[in-house]
Formats: structure tokens, C-alpha cells, sequence
């Protein structure tokens, strides 16, 4: 018995017939999106808050986010829960966050963010590829767009070889500001995270095309480190 056991596991090996059940089979661009029990990855977060006449908020802290263990959820896909916890900074214990989810879903890889189903990559990824993040959830159709795909991208002192931004928006006028991107590596997942809404003066001439903030807000995630627990 012992004997047709082991040559049983040697023939799944081989065949990769056999997976664990928090393993998902991948495909080259779904490596992007990895999903695997036990991986984390912590960023460092910075939140600029601007108000009229009074100087920015700047608030850092850093932000761990930790794949679980898989499970079936209510339209019956496979799921893994994305415990999140938050600190001040690198000496102080983790507090518990928020807890998100993550599935791939044929072509689309989907984060459950706040309650809401999000689409963040479409595969295969290249470079030009358009698709509606919000379609499925009830908010307003948002295009996103794939670029620089398979191209290197630094954050902070770390260089990843292999990476996709989506830009969900870029839009700069002399009066404002949008502006969301996400960055992901192969192998590691969201490596870099910017969402900034800005209103630029435009009361008195002398401020107008200066982009001199009135008000709005700007939030960048920077990957720190990543592993496996």
C-alpha cells in the first residue's frame, strides 16, 4: 500500500495532476496574479490630504496583506480570503484591518474590494488591452488599460524585471488632476498603487497653470517586502 502511494504522488508530480487545494494551476501572464496561501506582501502607504488655506496632511504607515486558505464562495469559485493589517510604523505590532478577497475567474482576475468585485487584470495581458474594471459591480463603467507590459519597474530600492501597469485613469488639466495606476510584478502581485484627485487654483490669475493645489487627496502603496509565512 505504502509502495503504490508513493508511486502514486511520483505519477502527480510529473503529470501536475495533483495540486494542494490552496493552489491554483497558473498560466505565464496569470503569475501576475499570484494566489497562494501564506503569501504576504508589506507596503509602505503615504496619504496627502489637501485642504484650502491650510497646510497638507501627510499621513505613512505601512500595510501587510496576507493570502489565506482558499474557499468555495457563494456563486461556488474558488476564493482566497486577503487578511489585511495595518501599523504606524516598522516597531509597533500589526492591527488588524480589513479583510478583502481575491479569485481568478477563466480571464479575469478579481479582487473583492470593499464589498465590491473589481477586475484588476484581464489575461492574456499585452500591451493596449482595454477592459471595464466595474463590470461586475454597479458602478459606472471605468475602462482600464494595460501598458508597459513585460517591462522592468523600481520601487524604492527593489528592481522588478517583469511587470503591467493598468491605468484605470491619467487625466491632467490646468485645473485638476486624476490620476489611477496599479503596477504588478510576475510572481509577487501589486507592487505599487497611486489614486490621486487634486483641484488646482484657478481664483486669481496669477495661480492659474502653476498647479497649485487647493485641494483633493493623494495615496501611493510602495512594496517593502513579500514572502511566504
Amino acid at each position: 500500500m505504502l509502495a503504490g502511494c508513493i508511486v502514486l504522488l511520483a505519477l502527480c508530480s510529473v503529470l501536475s495532476g495533483c495540486r494542494l487545494p490552496n493552489e491554483l494551476p497558473v498560466t505565464p501572464d496569470q503569475n501576475y496574479f499570484p494566489l497562494e496561501t501564506g503569501r504576504y506582501i508589506i507596503y509602505e502607504v503615504q496619504e496627502n490630504l489637501y485642504v484650502l488655506h491650510t497646510e497638507p496632511v501627510q499621513r505613512s504607515y505601512q500595510l501587510k496583506e496576507v493570502t489565506g486558505v482558499a474557499y468555495t464562495d457563494v456563486t461556488g469559485q474558488t476564493a482566497f480570503p486577503l487578511r489585511r493589517y495595518r501599523r504606524a510604523t516598522a516597531d509597533q505590532p500589526w492591527q488588524a484591518d480589513s479583510l478583502w478577497s481575491a479569485r481568478l475567474v477563466t480571464n479575469e482576475a478579481i479582487r473583492t474590494e470593499n464589498s465590491q468585485d473589481v477586475v484588476s487584470l484581464l489575461i492574456p495581458i499585452s500591451n493596449g488591452l482595454r477592459w471595464n474594471g466595474n463590470r461586475h459591480n454597479s458602478y459606472d463603467v471605468e475602462m482600464y488599460e494595460a501598458r508597459n507590459v513585460d517591462q522592468p519597474f523600481r520601487v524604492l530600492t527593489k528592481l522588478f524585471n517583469e511587470t503591467a501597469t493598468v491605468v484605470a485613469q491619467d487625466d491632467s488639466t490646468l485645473v485638476s488632476q486624476e490620476k489611477r495606476l496599479a503596477v504588478y510584478a510576475r510572481e509577487v502581485g501589486l507592487i505599487y498603487k497611486e489614486r490621486t484627485s487634486l483641484q488646482f487654483c484657478t481664483a486669481l490669475q496669477t495661480c492659474v497653470g502653476k498647479n497649485q493645489i487647493d485641494y483633493g487627496t493623494r495615496q501611493i502603496y510602495r512594496i517593502k517586502t513579500y514572502g511566504k509565512e
